[in-house]
């Protein structure tokens, strides 16, 4: 008989915090309950944390002149005035002192936990968290605090933020020129895709309501559902935008939802979508830090054929939503100007599946593709691993029937997971994945290893042993902070014998906080792709793609980057790459985006797709003729500059007197792209 047996994860590095609980009043006794305190405004009281840094500066300066209601900041250890407005030492004092309903945390990523663990302390209503690298096992931490409260709601991380265009409330880096209040409330996992909506149904005459960004992170604060509710009971809004992409299973709870909701609702609000990563490489991390697949999850393809059963219209690009948005809302009766968009074929409305597959290749867990979030260390290292912890492993013998146990993130719960496959179909390994959540402050409990057991169709002696290999692996997943260790066992002589192990760590608790120097120093830079490595030196995230692609892509967001991929397939082309210059990229990053796209020999045109938000066009365009003139290029390059100073890019393309070929609309850009490489 098994015993109720726990590990316990103290959190990782020094900034952990013993557990607190928190208070829940008669009102409130969840964290769903929370879900109201998304409805930001006019009204809104607003802090910042770091108010006095320099990225907080400029953002409080822009948002206070568009209308956003700061009311003060926290910096540590100060007392005094910034901006104009009083600076208190901690969030629990400007708590008491300026009665804030939000706030917006502008620290760095290794200070960033330590912030929102502050903040949700203090009951902050809204907690708004947009740095990027917070690693996550902080986030696991977080989330499991959040599960204990019903006062604080957290927005992010990596995520760029939460507006009202209607209140004129900025929280996070969104650029204004594209926003103007209106009917269309927005929910997008990534932030250039979500500048790209607005817009649209800026230019459609549509406007947005509220704008709520899930972020990319592999662990949302808010997610979709949450979105969702929010915008069914506002009445400023009458339609509805979901942008979500590969990794986790946001999309398919949102399909769910959407399905019950128009059940209930005599006249629902119509709802557009986009998912991006159709053509994403298998496994591989598409930019941001959550668009990976774990095992179990669904593909793109799986999100779109459900969220299009549920009724939702799915587009294949962010420019299209304003006028699909237009003619749902005048079909449904919401709006007097639907009819002036009644031009719109059905064909740019929906996703064109004439060229898209029906099915996507699944890469095998342990075949040559390795998966980069952010250290997957080599098989033969991680099977060591498990020697040292006095776990049976060697290679596979030939003998014995496959079975896959791992620990991993469980998105939808926000916590630890053990996921467990019984493989009876060798060729999908994970097709019978089923997941099994634990909380991340209370441990593995292994009364759940009968459970697990069971599904793994164990046999009745080798059953003993599971909760050694189940307690081992959490051991590691929580003392060096993994994200995903996977094994394939069989069984033998009553034991469990690891035949077959991938083990990935994230190196964001490295890279930020100095955390698990000796798991860093595992990777084997030797075994990844140089073009790869040597982008990653600049911030550039450079994915070469499989087969005969033959248009070299620069894109600014990753979000937007899996987009262009897609697009650019449903347009007939098709991407030598994908690369993300990320959002604070500078002429000299799209210089050197140039000289890594133009190592692939496959390449015959370059296609430059960009929407400024942080990015601002004029750079962007700078970087294009700094990269003709050093580089002497010699391959046709096809330019979309949108968003923040677009008309400043744009006049610089026009007038540098070069070959490029400058566009405003995608579908005509695309097409120019695929003519230029198709000319002999």
């Amino acid at each position: 008989m098994i015993g109720r047996q726990l590990l316990r994860g103290p959190g990782p590095g020094s900034i952990s915090k013993k557990h607190i609980s928190f208070t829940a009043s008669t009102r409130h006794n969840s964290y769903e309950d929370t879900i109201s305190n998304l409805k930001i405004g006019k009204h809104t009281r607003v802090i910042f944390q770091g108010f006095t840094g320099k990225q907080a500066t400029a953002n409080a300066k822009e948002s206070i002149e568009w209308g956003t209601n700061i009311v003060g900041g926290v910096t540590p250890g100060k007392n005094g005035e910034h901006l104009g407005l009083p600076v208190l030492p901690t969030v629990r004092e400007a708590m008491e002192k300026l009665k804030p309903d939000a706030t917006g945390i502008y620290v760095a990523a290794h200070q960033a936990p330590g912030a929102i663990e502050e903040a949700i302390e203090a009951e902050v209503p809204l907690v708004v968290a947009v740095a990027e690298h917070i690693p996550i096992h902080d986030m696991l931490r977080i989330h499991s605090m959040l599960r204990t409260q019903s006062k604080s709601r957290l927005v992010g991380a990596n995520a760029p933020g939460i507006i009202s265009a209607i209140g004129k409330c900025r929280i996070g880096f969104q650029p204004l020129p594209c926003f103007m209040p209106g009917r269309v409330g927005i929910v997008a996992k990534s932030g250039t895709l979500s500048y790209e909506a607005v817009a649209s149904t800026t230019r459609a005459g549509l406007g947005q309501s509220l704008c709520i960004g899930m972020g990319g992170d592999v662990l949302a604060g808010t997610n979709f559902v949450d979105a969702l509710n929010i915008f069914e009971h506002d009445d400023e809004t009458e339609g509805i935008v979901l942008i979500g992409e590969i990794g986790g299973e946001a999309e398919l709870e949102a399909a769910e939802w959407i399905t019950d909701y128009r059940k209930r609702s005599p006249n629902p609000k119509p709802i557009s979508a986009l998912i991006g990563g159709i053509h994403a490489a298998p496994g591989k991390v598409m930019g941001h830090a959550g668009a990976f697949t774990l095992p179990g999850e669904s593909d793109a393809l799986t999100k779109i054929k459900h969220l299009e059963a549920a009724g939702v219209t799915v587009v294949n690009h962010p420019a299209k939503f304003g006028d699909t948005m237009k003619l749902l809302l005048g079909k449904s009766g919401r709006a007097s100007t639907g009819a002036a968009a009644s031009g719109l074929s059905k064909r740019s409305m929906h996703t064109m599946r004439r060229v898209r597959p029906t099915t996507k290749a699944v890469a095998s867990s342990f075949g040559s593709t390795i998966q980069k979030r952010d250290i997957y260390i080599r098989e033969d290292l991680a099977l060591d691993i498990l020697r040292e912890r006095g776990i049976n492993a060697s290679e596979y013998s030939g003998k014995g029937r496959k079975r896959m146990v791992a620990v991993a993130v469980d998105r939808a719960n926000l916590s630890p997971c053990i996921i467990a496959s019984p493989a009876n179909n060798p060729g999908d390994l994970h097709s019978e994945a089923k997941k099994f959540p634990f909380d991340y402050q209370s441990g593995f409990d292994v009364s759940q290893v009968p459970a697990i057991a069971e599904h793994l169709q164990l046999g009745h002696s080798s059953k003993d042993s599971l909760p050694k290999l189940i307690n081992g692996l959490v051991d590691l997943y929580m003392k060096k902070e993994a994200f995903l260790l996977e094994t394939m066992f069989v069984e033998r002589l009553g034991d469990l014998k690891v035949v077959g192990a991938r083990f990935g760590f994230d190196d964001a608790a490295y890279r930020s906080t100095k955390r698990q120097s000796d798991i860093h120093a595992l990777r084997r830079i030797e075994d990844e792709d140089p073009q790869e490595l040597d982008a990653e030196k600049d911030g550039i995230v450079y994915i070469k793609l499989a087969g005969d692609g033959y248009i070299g892509t620069l894109v600014n967001g990753a979000g937007l980057a899996m987009n262009t991929v897609d697009a650019l397939a449903d347009a007939g082309g098709e991407a030598a790459n994908f690369l993300d210059t990320g959002g604070k990229a500078t002429s000299e990053t799209v210089k050197k985006s140039f000289e890594i796209i133009l190592q692939d020999k496959r390449v015959k045109v370059i296609f430059v797709n960009i929407f400024g938000g942080l990015t601002l066009g004029d750079m962007i365009a700078n970087g294009v003729l700094l990269a003709f003139k050093e580089l002497e290029m010699r391959l046709p390059v096809v330019v979309r500059i949108r968003g923040t100073n677009e008309g400043e890019g744009q006049k610089i393309i026009a007038e540098s007197g070069l070959p490029l070929h400058a566009y405003d609309d995608f579908e005509e850009a695309a097409a120019k792209a695929i003519e230029l490489a198709n000319k002999p």
